[in-house]
């Protein structure tokens, strides 16, 4: 989390959040000001300053150590997900902590839009009802279609874009709308 917006919710001053933590203030302002990486602070601050703020020392940092997975792997994670939550319950989380729109916002537009046509289709298969929070970012479509690595792999092997095409005519329509080529969410290992 941002520690401006930690002092905001704290109300806390800067000065006031240099005393507590012993943490000169200087250095301080060069965090709230993005002069100084807040990753690139030494363990010893990054104590001090989570003590004093009473938060984890990740939760400070986690905003600037953000991962971006591979697409294959966010796909994977998401599938077993899906497998060890249950359809339902998978869906829920997904709404309530508003991943699609957060993704989309960073303009991870494939992970975003594989989340929703992921919620879409379980949605469908459930007989449930489609949420309409997101019919703006429904509506996006990727510029170039996302093939399965399996599917790039077999046309690499075969010097033929037949399994492409193939692949096409199969893929789920929540995915596909998209651009995204997915024919399997629930055969995970």
């Amino acid at each position: 989390m941002n520690i401006n917006k930690l002092l905001e919710q704290q109300n806390i001053t800067k000065y006031r959040l240099s005393k507590k933590s012993g943490i000169p203030h200087t250095t301080i302002n060069d965090i709230c000001n993005n002069r100084v990486d807040i990753k690139k602070c030494s363990a010893e601050t990054l104590y001090k300053l989570a003590k004093a703020l009473d938060v984890s020392m990740e939760s400070l940092i986690a905003d600037a150590m953000e991962y971006r997975a591979d697409f294959e792997i966010f796909k994977s994670n998401v599938c077993h997900l899906v497998k060890d939550m249950g359809d339902i319950n998978f869906i829920i989380d997904t709404l309530e902590t508003d991943k699609i729109r957060k993704l989309y916002q960073k303009k991870w537009y494939p992970e975003s839009l594989y989340l929703l046509a992921m919620v879409d289709y379980l949605s469908r298969e459930n007989d449930l009802p489609i949420c309409t929070n997101y019919n703006d970012i429904r509506a996006a479509q990727l510029k170039e279609i996302i093939y399965p690595a399996g599917v790039v792999v077999r046309c690499a092997a075969s010097g033929s874009e037949q399994p492409k095409r193939e692949s096409i005519e199969t893929a789920i329509p929540e995915f596909i709308r998209h651009n995204i080529v997915e024919e399997e969410v629930r055969n995970v290992y």
